[in-house]
């Protein structure tokens, strides 16, 4: 396909390029990339430098015949040197080239080159380019084509390009395929056997889908290979019981891994029994996985070995990387490097390790010597010293796992692997997240909102108040309190404070359904206990389905299970009384006319005042049962009833089964392998923390059943128009633009400015007064008089001359300055304030408040990661604790909220098309049944921030 060898016609004469990338002052080092391919596996990606002319060589000799027959046209045996200096020597610019490596061996070539006679913005006026691209023979199928692609593209457009072209034989349909599937809109013409294609290389939504699901697949893939390995080699595996060699070997051979296990000791012949090698290299099989426990100090001899031997993965459960610092920080970069481009992923260094529950795979490589039982819950973990407390608390609380990753310094593989891997793993359902910092905050953003429509997410953030460990610190972006709240509110992301939260509310996710409102029933044996329940939800936010009903001490089981499927609403009364006699617990075949008809009173003869009375009919959505164990009666008969009462209940039951937490198992619902399985009910040692997880798990649920955001650009925006604005004005340097720069940029993106002039002295300001008509407000210029909470700088509400007369001489004599702004009066409002914020990790964040002091003072902020969908628009606005007075508070006259949402749209479009507006404050906009008015703006533009997530090609961080 295309790019046929040159004729003496060939336009364009070669760059003269220096013999490697340290040597070019040109050289694009910031195309470098490290890419996932489609089976997991990892390749190197860099522009082609003249010293690749051997290796190109060598990886022309490999392609097979009918390979170079579909890639040139024709046989072309051999490159030749007029051929290969071309190649070779590029200008990074009108020609460019990328090699995909392995190691020091090119799997495969992309290459573009300018077409002439453009009139576009590209060097040289060229603004098209054709394009060719050729993998080996053997690494065909990995989707090498696909990427070189996204990253000649990302180029074209860097450099000004704007549309590709490419020659393909008939016959090649791989090749075709790789365009067709793109997600650009390919125009075809047939010609002789051979396709011509032309697209358009700007991203598309389409685009930017189709790169985002291969890299879902890709990514998922490499997390699957380090969790499904066929064969382990523990290097360092001792024969000292106290060594960390030793205790994974142990773990390994305890959990009855399903595949061989190879120890590799050089000094000894057998590690507990098992045939232990010198090196990885003598093991005769082929080894999947690599756990290494040998010093920091010997890692570059075991990388030797196992690059040799073409391990797909390593755990690195060694500590003294970057967790040392100094040289430590530089070996563990040296580490990744060399794995990577050997096509090998990290897992750590000073990692607690993975395990795989599957039954099929039964893999703990971990330093902890129990795993819990088989589950549907992935957890990963930053922390290899919790790891092991971690596992030990899910096994205690009866939470099973199906796969567990402590990824340690993160150097490599890091939660948001995990978080692709998730996603389409048929084995788990719920996600746990324990996070001491982000790698892409961006990336983790797009991700977990995705994962959390269909898979819960619980993540516990430490590092609040002082910041990652030292391990992580290099590699995590700096990101505030204020940007963790809004991303994980934003993604769907259940935001827990400690591990025990994150564990009370991992149980109810895990064994029982989402509640389908916010109405909660309570029963029990205690009034006491009932009444504690009930300010607990309250105290959440949750309401009550009806007093709590209190079925008194002396009750039996079956009452007690009666009371409870009454308040379900799963039984009528007739039935409910049949519980009561039976004790099965399961005649639940109609709904219940009145669901909890005199359950305190008829169920049990028992009265206990206002902790007894009826519920509504209808059924609650959520039931708490609180059980204190009379003296004389054990309390697992009662726990078996209400299991028996609630089995096939579509609606989540917890219990607080006082000195019970986890899964007892007269609650369980067992599994094949006696581990607790959905429907069984877990139970809480007190009632705050019951009603702390069910209320967790309903504002999720509330957050999934809302509509899907569109993400879309608004009517009447201009983007070509708004990146010339900041082209012309510059950002080289950080600067504030004028008062008409900002009024034209934000005139691109259809948000208007309350018309205003500047003037100098009071006869232009009446004569401004009278060209912009009455009432008028006039403010001082410097914003250290104009945003002061006491509006001193301000005088509003001019209804004539003789009043601006006297506005101007008092601003004249508090500000020392004749110069104001004379400004056409907009609809009274509440006065907001909507700004982009700058944040060191997202790049920018848009902000929204009320104004006003009070407000200041409290940080009654709310903030959102851009892009922002129409949904996360409505719920900006409405987020702030003083967002009640846009609705309408006490009566007052609601805003036009559409109108509020409709602006952040456009504001959050600024910051997505131009990352060069560093700031921006719309302050103040005035929200009113008219709309939202900006009568007040402040841009600062400055040099972009390195952010290449949105509509860059794939690479890891």
């Amino acid at each position: 396909m295309t790019d046929m060898p040159p004729s003496d016609s060939t336009t364009g004469a070669p760059a003269d390029s220096p013999a490697d990338s340290a040597a070019d002052p040109g050289y694009p080092r910031h195309w470098e990339a490290d890419v996932v391919a489609s089976d997991g596996g990892i390749v190197h990606l860099r522009p082609i430098l003249p010293s690749d002319a051997d290796a190109l060589l060598r990886f022309h000799a490999s392609l097979s015949d009918r390979t170079r027959y579909l890639r040139y046209f024709g046989p072309y045996p051999r490159i030749s040197p007029r051929d290969l200096e071309r190649f070779t020597h590029v200008d990074h610019r009108k020609r460019v080239g990328f090699i995909c490596l392995l190691g020091d061996e090119i799997l495969a070539v992309g290459r573009y080159e300018g077409l002439p006679g453009g009139s576009g913005a590209g060097p040289a006026g060229v603004e098209s380019a054709e394009v060719a691209f050729v993998a080996r023979d053997d690494h065909q199928g990995r989707g090498l084509g696909s990427i070189l692609l996204e990253h000649l593209a990302a180029a074209a457009r860097e450099n000004g390009l704007r549309r590709f072209e490419a020659e393909v034989l008939v016959e090649n349909h791989q090749m075709v395929r790789v365009f067709r599937e793109a997600g650009y809109q390919v125009s075809r013409a047939f010609s002789e056997g051979v396709l011509h294609l032309e697209f358009d290389i700007d991203p598309t939504e389409r685009s930017l889908a189709v790169r985002d699901a291969r890299e879902q697949r890709a990514e998922a893939r490499s997390v699957h290979n380090v969790l499904h390995p066929a064969s382990v080699a523990v290097i360092g595996a001792s024969t000292d019981p106290s060594k960390i060699g030793h205790a994974v070997l142990a773990n390994l051979l305890r959990g009855n891994f399903t595949g061989p296990v190879f120890p590799v000791n050089p000094d000894a012949r057998s590690v507990r029994g098992v045939r232990a090698y010198a090196s990885v290299t003598d093991i005769p099989d082929e080894v999947d996985l690599a756990v290494v426990a040998v010093p920091a100090a010997g890692i570059d001899e075991v990388m030797d070995s196992c690059l040799a031997k073409g391990v797909k993965a390593l755990v690195v459960v060694s500590a003294g990387f970057a967790d040392a610092g100094g040289s430590g920080v530089v070996a563990e970069r040296r580490l990744v490097a060399e794995a990577r481009a050997h096509g090998m992923r990290v897992i750590g260094p000073n990692a607690l390790g993975v395990a795989n529950t599957d039954p099929e795979v039964r893999l703990n490589a971990t330093l902890a010597p129990d795993v819990p039982g088989t589950g549907r819950v992935g957890f990963f973990s930053q922390s290899g010293a919790l790891g092991i407390a971690i596992l030990a608390t899910a096994k205690e609380r009866g939470l099973g796992l199906s796969t567990f990753v402590s990824a340690g310094n993160r150097a490599d593989l890091s939660g948001n692997d995990l978080l692709q891997y998730w996603q389409t793993d048929p084995a788990t359902d719920v996600v746990l997240l324990y996070l001491e910092s982000f790698g892409n905050p961006r990336k983790f953003a797009r991700l977990a909102r995705r994962l959390a429509r269909t898979k819960p997410i619980v993540a516990v953030k430490s590092g609040r108040h002082s910041g990652p460990t030292p391990a992580l610190a290099a590699s995590a972006a700096r990101i505030d309190e204020a940007s963790v709240r809004a991303l994980f509110e934003q993604a769907g992301v259940i935001r827990v404070e400690t591990l025990s939260q994150l564990f009370d509310t991992a149980l109810l996710l895990a064994y029982q359904p989402l509640p389908a409102g916010p109405r909660v029933a309570v029963v029990g044996n205690s009034s006491a206990l009932g009444v504690l329940v009930a300010d607990a939800l309250l105290d959440e936010g949750m309401e009550l389905h009806g007093p709590p009903v209190d079925v008194g001490t002396a009750a039996p089981p079956e009452e007690f299970a009666a009371a409870v499927a009454r308040a379900l609403g799963a039984v009528s009364d007739r039935d409910a009384a049949s519980v009561a006699g039976s004790g099965t617990g399961a005649a639940r075949d109609r709904p219940s006319e009145d669901a909890s008809h005199e359950a305190s009173g008829e169920a049990s003869g028992h009265t206990s005042g206002e902790a007894s009375g009826d519920a509504p009919a209808g059924g609650a959505d959520a039931l708490i049962a609180v059980f204190v164990p009379p003296v004389a009666t054990p309390g697992a008969a009662y726990a078996r009833a209400l299991r028996e009462a609630v089995a096939g209940v579509d609606k989540p039951v917890i219990a607080v089964f006082l000195a019970a937490e986890g899964v007892p198992a007269e609650l369980s619902v067992a599994r094949e392998d006696g581990s607790p399985g959905p429907g069984s009910v877990p139970s809480y040692p007190s009632p705050e923390r019951a009603a702390a997880a069910l209320a967790r798990v309903s504002r999720y649920a509330r957050w999934r059943s809302l509509p899907v955001g569109r993400f879309g650009t608004p009517a009447g925006v201009d983007t070509e128009r708004a990146r010339g604005v900041v082209a012309r004005v510059g950002a080289a340097e950080a600067h504030r633009l004028t008062d008409d720069e900002a009024v034209e940029l934000l005139g691109c993106y259809g948000v208007p400015v309350t018309e205003f002039r500047l003037v100098s002295d009071v006869e232009e300001a009446v004569a401004a007064a009278d060209e912009l008509g009455y009432p008028v407000a006039l403010k001082a210029v410097g914003d250290r008089w104009r945003h002061r909470t006491d509006l001193v700088g301000v005088r509003l509400d001019l209804g004539a001359g003789a009043a601006v007369r006297r506005a101007h001489g008092d601003l004249t004599t508090l500000t020392g300055e004749p110069q104001v702004y004379v400004q056409r009066m907009a609809p009274k409002g509440v006065s907001c304030v909507l700004e982009i914020v700058e944040d060191p990790s997202f790049g920018s964040l848009l902000s929204f408040g009320l104004s006003g002091m009070a407000t200041q003072l409290l940080g009654d902020r709310a903030f959102r990661v851009v892009p922002v969908s129409d949904q996360d628009a409505a719920a900006l606005v409405r987020a702030p604790r003083a967002a009640p007075l846009l609705a309408g508070y006490r009566g007052t006259e609601p805003v036009d909220l559409a109108a509020l949402e409709d602006l952040v749209l456009r504001v959050g479009r600024i910051a997505e098309d131009l990352p060069e507006v560093r700031s921006l404050s719309l302050d103040p906009v005035l929200s009113s049944p008219e709309g939202a008015f900006v009568t007040g703006a402040r841009i600062v533009v400055g040099p972009p921030p390195t952010r290449r997530e949105r509509g860059g090609p794939r690479r890891l961080r």
